[in-house]
């Protein structure tokens, strides 16, 4: 399956079929608030890159982009986006800004590892390329990634802290639900990188046996 046929959910090359983007989910995950904000890079740097590669490309043809050296332009692009992302935040809230600092850092270079720069790069070569399609490309694995990501924190915060945050004020995040004592174990494993492992491997296997079952009587 080439790369452009991808299911950007059920693919090999998805968040959870090739585990692309793990790393990333695992470390934003421990906090509500840490995945919206994350969240919102994914999809700023990703749609806002994709969008400055077309225009770039569409004005000044593939030359701007020449083979050797390629993913390192990319880098800029993304990272400059991924900059002015962490100082509009910095302005709204700085300590929330400072607690998912390094994780921000990280987006571009998931931007740039991601197969949308390999099915750019061979649309660039044969001089044809749909604009609109390798854009919806990039967001939609952007929107897919902040999704599972959202998704995972829902079900990892409560587990450890009893609660749910929003990102703000001045102590960097708001607690809007917090269960009461009691009411709710929390499992402490779960806060560490090697908990969340051990959920995220559940999920996968949920994953995988859902993705097995839909093939099965699809292909029925």
């Amino acid at each position: 399956m080439s790369l452009n046929r991808q299911h950007p959910f059920w693919g090999s090359l998805s968040p959870l079929g090739g585990l692309t983007g793990a790393s990333l989910l695992i470390m934003a995950s421990a906090r509500l608030s840490w995945a919206i904000v994350v969240s919102g890079c994914l999809l700023w740097v990703y749609g806002l890159s994709a969008l400055t590669v077309i225009s770039l490309t569409s004005f000044f043809g593939m030359k701007v982009f020449p083979k050797n050296g390629r993913k390192a332009l990319y880098v800029c692009i993304a990272s400059f986006w991924s900059t002015l992302y962490i100082l509009l935040f910095w302005l709204l809230c700085p300590l929330a800004a400072l607690e998912v600092f390094m994780l921000l850092l990280l987006v571009p270079l998931f931007f740039t590892g991601s197969n949308i720069i390999e099915h750019l790069s061979s649309m660039m070569d044969k001089y044809h390329y749909d604009n609109f399609e390798y854009l919806s490309e990039a967001l939609v694995q952007a929107a897919v990634l902040a999704a599972l990501t959202l998704v995972f924190s829902i079900i990892r915060e409560p587990l450890f802290y009893c609660s749910w945050t929003l990102p703000g004020t001045y102590k960097g995040m708001i607690t809007v639900i917090s269960f009461k004592e009691g009411s709710f174990f929390p499992i402490e494993i779960f806060s560490a990188s090697a908990g969340a492992l051990i959920l995220l491997g559940y999920i996968i296997c949920l994953y995988q046996f859902a993705k097995s079952y839909i093939s099965a009587h699809g292909d029925n």
